[in-house]
């Protein structure tokens, strides 16, 4: 896996951020090291990072912790695509712009998700460009993001250990059915 010099200073700054004991603190600590080294310039991600995929976003791993406190993703966004209204498997997450415009919508949990059919509402909306980011903490982690333009759309997301399933919500008649989604890498 390629790293670029910059990468390898967010790391060192990452591995710095998880001794922040107060899961918020770390959170915005995260937040402020992607915000600094983005909106600098920093060439974070390698060209093999920010290829788009056909028919899905592409979902491509930059680095993983050795003690696995974190992982680094790289999610590349074409045209018109997005995620369902999901979760992040209990685990928070630090999304940054790092290429183009981003839309996400969070949402409020209505109902248990114990129900047989969840109840969500739109909370907000914001559109994200390059530099622009924003920190996922469970319970306030349900959410979709969709790129906002034409042009590929390139998103780092640090989370909390390794993602490797979360719970997807469909819509249905009355309300959400929860599903839950294995996650994969993109070759």
């Amino acid at each position: 896996m390629t790293k670029t010099a910059q990468a390898t200073e967010l790391i060192a700054r990452l591995d710095a951020c998880m001794e922040v004991e107060d899961l918020c603190g770390r959170c915005n600590a995260v937040k402020d090291a992607l915000e600094d080294l983005i909106r600098k310039g920093s060439e974070l991600l390698a060209d093999e990072h920010m290829q788009p995929a056909a028919h899905c976003y592409a979902r491509r791993l930059v680095h993983k912790d050795p003690d696995l406190r974190y992982t680094v993703m790289a999610m590349v966004w074409g045209e018109g695509q997005g995620t369902a209204l999901h979760d992040h498997a209990g685990m928070w997450c630090v999304e940054c712009v790092y290429k183009g415009r981003i839309r996400v919508v969070s949402y409020d949990l209505r109902s248990s998700e114990d129900a047989e059919l969840i109840q969500f509402s739109p909370e907000k909306e914001i559109f994200a460009g390059v530099g622009e980011a924003g920190a996922l903490i469970p319970p306030f982690d349900y959410h979709t993001i969709e790129n906002a333009d034409a042009e590929p759309s390139v998103t780092i997301h640090v989370y909390g250990g390794e993602m490797t399933w979360c719970d997807a919500f469909v819509p249905t008649e009355g309300g959400y059915r929860k599903e839950r989604r294995e996650l994969r890498y993109t070759e």
